[in-house]
Parts: C-alpha cells; sequence; structure tokens
C-alpha cells in the first residue's frame, strides 16, 4: 500500500461499533479525563477462553499430563519407601532392647507376663529379631531405591515443564499473532476513540502478563492437583482414619479461598485498567510535551498523572494485599491439620495400632497434601491477574472488524473517480455528506477547499474506504471500490498527509516503503524528483542517514519532502493530498509545491488545502460546506462567479496587499470579504 499512514480523525464513526462480549467499555477525555465504566466477564468464563488457546497443541499438553502422573506418583510414593526405612531403623532400635536368645513370640509372651501389654502388641506388630540391631544392608537398599525412584521422577517433572514451556510460548506467540492480525482489521473508526498508550498497553503489557501467568501457574497447578490425588490415595492406603482427618481441611480451604478470590478479581481487574489508562496518559502527554508547556499546563498534567498513579497504586495493593492472605490462611489451616495428626499418630502408635514408619510417611503425606494446596492458593493472585489481563485482550479481539475482505485484484487504473449521490454521517442523528455527486477525469487535479468541518477529510477518506459509505457509491474507472479488496483499491492509491510520518530506519528505507522492490537508481531518482536530494547531501551520512523514532534530526519540510518523495516512487494511479504544506516555511513551501507538482503529473490528484495559493493551477476547485460542494470550477471561474471561494480567497489576502496585487488586484479591489 503506498499510502503515508491511515489518516486520523476525531469524528464518532457512523455506526456506533457493536458492544464487545468481553472487557471493560469506558470512555476518556484530554489528558486521560473524563468516566470509565467497566464491565468484566466472569472469572471462569475468561479462564476457559484463555485455555482453549492452548487447544492447538492437545498432543504435546496430553504428553505432558502423562508424564506429570508418572511423575507425581513417584514422587508420592517416596514417603511409603522412606517409611520403610523407618521401620528397618525403629526394628533394629527395638530388636536391640529385646534379650537374645529367644523367638519373637516368647519374648512378646514375657512381656505380657510381666504387664507390659502396650509394648508387647507394638513387638508383634514389628518384624523384630531379639537380640539384633539396624540391617544396615536392607538399609541401604531402601534408601538406594528411594534415590532412584526421587531422580526418575524428577527427570520426568523436568521433561514435562521443558515440554509444556514450549507449548505455552508457541500459544502466547498465537495470541500475538490473533491481535497483531485484528488490529488490520479493525476499522479506522476504532482507532479514533481508542488510547493509543492503551491500546499498546494491551499489546504489550497484558499479553506478557498472560505469558507470565501461564507459564508460571499451568505446570505447578497440573503437579498440585495430581500430588493432591495422589497424596490422597496413598493417606487412605496407609491409615483411612488419619486421611479422614486430614481431608476434613479440604473444604476448609476451598471456602476462604473462594471468597477471598472473589474479592481480589475485581481489584485485578481495575488493577489493569488503571495501568492502561495511566500508560495512554503518559503516550499522549509525552507525545505533546512541548504543546503542555507552552499552554503551561504541566501543573494539570502532573496532577492527572498523580491521580492515574494513585489509582494504579490503590488498585494494585488491593489486589496483591486481598489476594496474598490466601497463603498465610491455607498455611494456617495446614498447620493446624499437622498438629491434629502428629498427635492422634503418636497415640495410634504408642498404642501399637500403627507403625512408626507409617506414622512418619503419613506426617509427611499431610505436609505433602497441604503443600500444593497452598501452592494453588498462593497462585491464585497470579492467576487472577493473568485472566484480568486476558479480558482486555479478548475485547479487543471481539471488536467489531471492517466487513470481510474480497479476493480478486484491481486492474490498472485510469483514475477516474465518481461520486454518485454519496451519503455519509458518523453519527445516524447528524447528516454530512448528502447526495453528493461528483467526477474527476484522469490526469485531473481536483482541489478540494472549504472551512473546517466541511467534509474535506471526509472525501478523501471514503475514497481510501477507511469508512464505509450509508448509501450511494464511488466508482473508480466504473468500478464500484467496495467490489474490490481494500488492499488492492488502496495499492494504487497515494496518500501524503498533513502529519508526516516516518519510522526509525535510514533515509532510503523511509523512501523505498511505497516501494519496497524499488532499486537504489528508482529511490534516488524519485528523490532527485522531489527535491529530497538537495538535502540529503548535506547530512553526514546521505540517504544512509539514520532517523530516529521522531524525526528531529531533520526539518518539518524536510520530512514532508520524503513523505512525497515515498509517493512519487510508488507512482500509483490516483493521488491524495491532505494539507502537505500546512506545517512549513514559505521558502520550503516552494520545494514542496513543486515536487507535489511532479508528482501529480499525468495522474489523477485530490488536493485539500487550506492556502489557496498552492491549488490556483488546479484543473477543478471543489468548495465544501457543511459536506456539500456549493461551488466547482477553475481559480478564475470561481474567483468571477464572487461566491463562497471569492470569500474564502479575499479573507486570506486580505492582509497581504504587494502578494494579492500581483494576483488578482481587480478582483479583491472589487468586493470586501464577506463573514464566512
Amino acid at each position: 500500500m503506498s499510502t503515508d499512514s491511515d489518516q486520523k480523525t476525531s469524528a464518532t464513526p457512523a455506526k456506533a461499533p457493536e458492544r464487545p462480549k468481553y472487557g471493560p467499555q469506558r470512555t476518556h477525555g484530554p489528558f486521560g479525563q473524563g468516566p470509565g465504566i467497566e464491565k468484566s466477564m466472569t472469572f471462569w468464563p475468561s479462564t476457559r477462553r484463555l485455555l482453549g488457546k492452548l487447544r492447538p497443541e492437545r498432543l504435546i499438553i496430553g504428553l505432558v499430563m502423562a508424564m506429570a502422573v508418572v511423575g507425581v506418583a513417584l514422587n508420592v510414593f517416596g514417603p511409603k519407601i522412606l517409611g520403610w526405612a523407618t521401620d528397618v531403623i525403629f526394628t533394629g532400635v527395638i530388636g536391640k532392647m529385646l534379650p537374645a536368645g529367644g523367638t519373637k513370640e516368647q519374648v512378646v509372651a514375657q512381656l505380657r507376663a510381666a504387664g507390659q501389654n502396650t509394648f508387647a502388641d507394638m513387638v508383634q506388630r514389628l518384624d523384630v529379631v531379639p537380640g539384633q540391631g539396624i540391617d544396615f544392608t536392607a538399609l541401604s537398599q531402601i534408601l538406594l531405591f528411594a534415590l532412584a525412584v526421587y531422580v526418575v521422577s524428577s527427570g520426568f517433572m523436568l521433561w514435562q515443564g521443558y515440554l509444556l514451556n514450549g507449548a505455552v510460548q508457541r500459544s502466547v506467540k498465537t495470541l500475538r499473532d490473533e491481535v497483531e492480525a485484528k488490529i488490520n482489521r479493525l476499522p479506522l473508526s476504532y482507532f479514533d476513540k481508542q488510547p493509543r498508550g492503551e491500546l499498546l498497553s494491551r499489546v504489550t503489557n497484558d499479553i506478557d502478563n498472560v505469558s507470565q501467568t501461564l507459564q508460571q501457574t499451568l505446570s505447578q497447578l497440573l503437579t498440585s492437583l495430581l500430588s493432591v490425588i495422589g497424596v490422597v490415595i496413598m493417606m487412605f492406603v496407609v491409615s483411612p482414619t488419619l486421611a479422614v482427618i486430614a481431608l476434613v481441611t479440604i473444604p476448609v480451604s476451598i471456602v476462604v479461598t473462594g471468597l477471598i478470590a472473589k474479592q481480589s478479581q475485581k481489584k485485578f481487574v481495575q488493577n489493569w485498567k488503571s495501568t492502561g489508562e495511566l500508560n495512554a496518559h503518559i503516550e499522549e502527554a509525552f507525545t505533546g510535551h512541548s504543546l503542555v508547556k507552552v499552554f503551561g499546563r504541566q501543573h494539570e498534567v502532573e496532577q492527572v498523572f498523580a491521580d492515574r498513579n494513585s489509582e494504579l497504586f490503590r488498585a494494585g495493593f488491593g489486589a496483591q494485599f486481598i489476594s496474598g492472605i490466601i497463603m498465610p490462611a491455607m498455611m494456617f489451616i495446614g498447620n493446624i491439620n499437622y498438629v491434629i495428626i502428629a498427635v492422634v499418630g503418636g497415640l495410634r502408635v504408642a498404642s501399637g495400632t500403627m507403625n512408626l514408619g507409617d506414622v512418619q510417611a503419613f506426617i509427611q503425606y499431610s505436609r505433602m497434601f497441604t503443600q500444593p494446596l497452598t501452592q494453588v492458593a498462593s497462585m491464585a493472585n497470579l492467576l487472577q491477574s493473568g485472566v484480568a489481563s486476558a479480558e482486555r485482550v479478548f475485547e479487543v479481539l471481539d471488536s467489531a472488524e471492517e466487513d470481510s475482505e474480497l479476493h480478486g485484484t484491481l486492474n490498472p487504473t485510469k483514475g477516474r473517480v465518481q461520486f454518485e449521490q454519496v451519503n455519509f454521517s458518523y453519527e445516524p442523528d447528524k447528516e454530512l455528506i448528502t447526495d453528493l455527486s461528483l467526477v474527476a477525469e484522469p490526469g485531473q487535479t481536483v482541489a478540494i477547499v472549504g472551512p473546517t468541518g466541511a467534509g474535506k477529510t471526509t472525501l478523501v477518506n471514503l475514497i481510501m474506504r477507511f469508512y464505509e459509505l450509508n448509501s450511494g457509491r464511488i466508482t473508480l474507472d466504473g468500478v464500484d471500490i467496495t467490489s474490490v479488496p481494500r488492499s488492492a483499491l488502496r495499492s494504487n492509491i497515494g496518500m501524503v498527509l498533513q502529519d508526516t510520518w516516518l519510522f526509525h530506519g535510514t533515509i532510503k528505507e523511509n523512501i523505498a516503503y511505497g516501494r519496497p522492490t524499488a532499486t537504489d537508481e528508482e529511490i534516488h531518482a524519485a528523490a532527485e524528483a522531489t527535491y529530497v536530494d538537495r538535502f540529503v547531501h548535506s547530512l553526514p551520512d546521505g540517504y544512509e542517514t539514520v532517523i530516529d523514532e521522531e524525526a528531529s534530526n531533520i526539518s518539518s519540510g524536510e520530512k514532508q519532502l520524503i513523505t512525497i518523495a515515498r509517493a512519487f516512487l510508488a507512482d500509483p494511479a490516483l493521488l491524495i493530498l491532505d494539507e502537505a504544506t500546512s506545517s512549513v516555511d514559505t521558502r520550503t513551501e516552494v520545494l514542496v509545491q513543486h515536487a507535489m507538482a511532479a508528482l501529480r503529473t499525468d495522474r489523477t490528484s485530490f488536493v485539500i488545502a487550506h492556502r489557496l495559493s498552492t491549488i490556483r493551477d488546479a484543473d477543478v476547485i471543489l468548495v465544501m460546506e457543511h459536506g456539500q460542494i456549493v461551488e466547482q470550477g477553475s481559480h478564475h471561474e470561481l474567483l468571477a462567479a464572487e461566491g463562497h471561494y471569492f470569500d474564502l480567497y479575499n479573507s486570506q489576502f486580505a492582509g497581504e496587499p504587494e502578494e494579492v496585487a500581483t494576483e488578482e488586484p481587480l478582483v479583491l479591489a472589487a468586493k470586501p470579504a464577506r463573514p464566512f
């Protein structure tokens, strides 16, 4: 596409965009002022939709889950093995305490005869040999087995984490691609109403937060849930009584976590909303920093920043504090559970109804049981933050798009543009362009003049299909522009705007943006034809001079000439010049005028201008007022008619007698300017 940049207007679109199903709805005023209305979708639908982004990775996710099951199962089995080792040690200690030479049955009978029934029950449960100490051979075999189990478990967990990391990053990359593609499909009206800083925050900060959330929570959530299941099974295997006691903490934990999470989710949504609003204010204030200083509005800007920053502080503090309560609460519940299990288990060991190794294993299981619950609770703040960011990203993805692109191409055009009874309005109840018809013949230069708000820029926006018509049609060489893809239409149109746009790169690269396949010779030819070559040679690196992001190392006029060279290189059939000389000095304007004259040669051109001196040689001048063409003709014809154009012309040159005298002395003397 050969356009410089999408024309920005402050108008409201013709039809209010469809309310997104998800995300906040808000309005903004200058420097972020104005009311904000927040309506977020619920947590679980957001979570399901976010997890749905992982669907293309379902095979990898399935493998990850299988590996996690094996890894967690081995890890959960570890305490039982260590319980065996404890029993070996405990049995050896007890055996050393018993008199040697007899059997276990004889020793038990002696203990009962001595009235030591509890100790006798304990010896009866143990595989003890009276007088024999710890069996270090058996103990070493058990410990080596436990080590092997833990090593294999760690290997599985490490590998599943690696696979899951790749799946998450690919899914987030796809999400970024979707947002980028969505932005390219959104109509200009969306960007007219959306603060740039807010949109940038969604595309960068929020997607990064989603990535971090998925990365840190999915693996841990999976292993934590599997650990809870495995630990519960092993608890019932070891001791159903203690298992029932331990499971009492589950409903308590769920209720506590649910109550806290419900409050913190609102805070996280507000936190990321405030982040976007603060970014929008900073971007807006810094972009217009010079203007802020000129009008002495630093205090107001600083105050708005302070207010936005305070809102972000309150939302962030509230979100983190409330969600941060979850982990201490879970630890408190877990510690109570641990104490109860330790006391009951000790009593059962003393009574001889349980082995010490089983109690030791169960205490480990109680810690393993509460630990994943605590981890899940501690991830609640991160998960809620990520879901809140996902809502804001989904709002962009759910915004109303332009109509679907058609397939096909546009044949080379001669440049005949015809408006046929065109009607258009930004607001349904406020007409702007009504029943407009005009014809621009191939090779003609059509100038459009009129007061601010007359519809001049709207007219060219309709040609570019930045907005769609309410009724009527626009044809290019007899072809309805709505019947061809926008990309094909715009590739035949060159546009030079009042606000120049140059990207960070060399001058040569910026010129070549109009046609990336152009050779160096073609680039230099375009630069010479548009007078860029004159000032390029005065720069240290010539065409390889790097333009910074703000293009502050070249003048406004030089920037404008580069944009004209860009359009010249694209060689469009139709050219649109929108106030291309409004921000340059008189000397540079002369160069720009010559460059534009060269650019307009042999192509249909639409020129929007407030400086009437720049369009005297136009083939047709259209005078617009309130969205309608009130006059049209050549410069001399319109002056002779003494209508609206006459008034505009006189109002501009009444204070410049010398210049006017050389142009139209008799006309200016004949009739004073009327208010327009």
